[in-house]
């Protein structure tokens, strides 16, 4: 007779697919240096071209909220700066959850599907406000990187005093602590989206 004093057991995961992350192949772990020097070319072209970024956040009951915002990149680590204001959803959220995740892409124009036109990532790590002491290191590297043009930065930058208590801006500094890039190599055999992890430590600054 069958044993039924133990529960069913899950089916072990498909061949290729790890338990621990669903969208990690047998490629990941055979990656060879070029291999790396290309996702992480990848990886400064994406954050170079995409200027926006989608940012989830979690209130204290649980809620989610998905804010778009943009972003200057910082290397080694990676980093990412945004201005916010303090009484946004997702502004309150980091009040009490600094955890967030994300992701951001850039498309072709081109109508139709070309695959080799996509690129996109997605990440998890921690956010807080830029405080008074770092607001002189970051300041200007925001802006200079949000608005390159010098008469559009004069025009819409705001002072580092609207940036600090008691004024309602803020900088916030999201710190990433996992990145993967959109792993595109199987697509056309087996249409599954899948991702590959890029440590955070290799990209330049």
């Amino acid at each position: 007779m069958p044993d039924t004093s133990r529960p069913p057991q899950p089916p072990p995961p498909p061949p290729h697919i790890t338990e621990a992350d669903p969208h990690r192949t047998e490629a990941d772990r055979s990656l060879t240096e070029a291999d790396r020097s290309r996702l992480v070319g990848r990886t400064e072209q994406l954050l170079t071209g995409a200027r926006y970024l989608n940012l989830a956040t979690v209130s204290p009951d649980g809620s989610p909220w998905v804010a778009t915002v943009e972003y200057a990149w910082l290397g080694g680590p990676l980093r990412f700066l945004y201005g916010s204001a303090t009484g946004s959803r997702h502004s309150r959220h980091l009040a009490s959850s600094p955890a967030v995740a994300g992701s951001l892409f850039v498309a072709g124009g081109a109508a139709g599907l070309d695959v080799g036109a996509v690129d996109g990532a997605q990440f998890t790590g921690v956010c807080r406000e830029v405080g008074p002491a770092e607001l002189d290191a970051y300041h200007a590297v925001f802006y200079e990187a949000v608005f390159p043009d010098g008469r559009e930065r004069e025009q819409w930058m705001l002072p580092r005093s609207s940036l600090r208590a008691p004024a309602g801006h803020r900088l916030y500094l999201v710190e990433v602590r996992q990145w993967w890039l959109i792993d595109t190599r199987t697509w056309e055999q087996d249409r599954i989206d899948r991702r590959i992890e890029v440590p955070v430590t290799e990209f330049g600054s």
